[in-house]
């Protein structure tokens, strides 16, 4: 059996109501979570709520250039953003790409080198933040480009949480990561009800291995090698 996870989250802002829906319907259809935003403040406040694992993002909102929004998601982290406008000028391009966008699709487009486009964003995505595309980690696989994972083989189940948790574990295989390095980067506020994360982490052990998680009380955690 090939492992799976619950798929990646995409946050897709596009104010063209027709297009928002076929955009989200093909998402969903290539096995994509899809959350859909109409304007740029609709767009943060679910990037801010679901830490999606890639943006699609159209240019031409009606309260903000997508440009600015670029800006802000890169103040925030390095989520893989695709643009997908009818502008086709090379100094547009330019400038989103040099903002910090990772690829740039433009309208009309092929639905199939969309979904490729977004795939190669995901990878790029898990290889920006230092990872290479699958990590093994004993009897643990973990897979980022598909974000799916395995043990022993046979695919392990888990919930969009409990695999970014356990990205942040496998991006320092063998360190200990504190508690409010984990918040901060899985709920985006180290303040966060810490609550929360033992009960993700206790779910992850129990489907991974206490002895593959180590949890080191009153610190953190640690993916075993």
């Amino acid at each position: 059996m090939s492992p799976t996870a619950d798929p990646a989250t995409v946050l897709v802002v596009e104010d063209d109501p027709s297009l928002n829906t076929a955009l989200t319907t093909t998402l969903r259809l290539a096995g994509f979570r899809p959350v859909a935003a109409r304007t740029a403040a609709e767009g943060m406040r679910w990037f801010a709520h679901y830490s999606p694992d890639l943006v699609l993002l159209d240019l031409g909102l009606p309260d903000r250039d997508g440009l600015t929004v670029i800006r802000d998601i890169r103040e925030r982290g390095t989520t893989p953003i695709v643009v997908l406008s009818a502008r086709n000028g090379e100094a547009i391009k330019v400038e989103a790409l040099d903002l910090g966008a990772d690829d740039y699709v433009q309208k009309p487009f092929g639905v199939e080198e969309l979904l490729a486009r977004l795939r190669a964003g995901l990878r790029h995505g898990v290889q920006a933040r230092g990872a290479e595309p699958v990590i093994h980690a004993g009897d643990v696989t973990i897979d980022f480009g598909r974000r799916a994972v395995a043990k022993h083989g046979a695919a392990v189940k888990l919930s969009p949480k409990e695999f970014d948790l356990l990205t942040e574990l496998a991006l320092k295989l063998g360190r200990t990561v504190r508690h409010k390095d984990l918040l901060r980067a899985v709920w985006g506020d180290e303040r966060a009800e810490i609550q929360y994360l033992r009960v993700y982490m206790g779910q992850l052990r129990q489907k991974l291995g206490a002895e593959r998680i180590v949890s080191e009380s009153g610190v953190g955690y640690r993916l075993e090698s």
